[in-house]
């Protein structure tokens, strides 16, 4: 049932970004913003898909590489840099609030504090290893798009997309897993995975974003169909 629901939600974001590409490039701005934050909320849910355990954040992280790919494909490398920007402004905006709101001390009416806390109260390490792995990532994936699409003179799309996106989210991967997750005793740090076990963390995590990429090439062939 994991699998048919991540499918579908899949598909449901990836037409979406299309909503957006044909409204414009300012709506896919809103929503790579819209997106980074659902996703930091979504990450803390764990499931099992395809036989592997995974956050929930993996369908809408991919779903930003798509909409970088879109604004590199029919806009403007620029255009795909700032959009990169913007997401990673709205992800600290994001943390940056929630922590101040868990500052906050709850009088005798307060009813969420215990629940705003299981879901926001983050280590610095998930939130540190997120924003790295996400500003790297997403500017190699747009300068890597670039370079493949001017490299086969702007023939095969599928090459560019794909490609670009496969390499950039195996770094992006290893970068979050081993910022943000996992325990080096040799240098004193702390984290929720054990060092034995990073690459079957990280290569689990990439093979679904594997998926995603996957389901998401047809779709920026179909965004010339709809190209204003």
């Amino acid at each position: 049932m994991n699998e048919v629901i991540f499918i579908a939600f899949t598909l449901f974001l990836i037409s979406l970004n299309l909503v957006a590409f044909r409204l414009g490039k300012t709506y896919m701005f809103i929503l790579i913003a819209i997106y980074s934050v659902i996703m930091n909320i979504f990450v803390t849910k764990q499931f099992t898909l395809f036989g592997l355990e995974v956050t929930g954040g993996n369908a809408l992280y991919g779903a930003i590489f798509l909409l970088t790919d879109l604004l590199s494909e029919h806009f403007s490398k620029k255009d795909a840099l700032r959009s990169v920007a913007a997401g990673f402004l709205s992800v600290l905006v994001f943390v940056v609030a929630t922590q101040v709101l868990l500052a906050f001390t709850p009088n005798e009416y307060d009813f969420a504090q215990e629940s705003i806390t299981t879901l926001f109260s983050v280590t610095p390490r998930i939130l540190i290893g997120s924003l790295i792995a996400y500003a790297i990532a997403q500017t190699i994936d747009v300068y890597l798009y670039d370079k493949i699409r001017k490299f086969t003179k702007e023939k095969y799309i599928f090459l560019r997309n794909n490609g670009s996106t496969l390499v950039s989210q195996l770094i992006d991967s290893i970068i979050f897993t081993a910022v943000g997750l996992t325990t080096f005793t040799s240098l004193g740090l702390e984290g929720i995975i054990d060092a034995s076990i990073f690459w079957q963390v990280t290569l689990a995590t990439y093979a679904i974003k594997v998926v995603v990429a996957l389901i998401d090439t047809p779709f920026i062939y179909l965004s010339y169909k709809i190209k204003k």
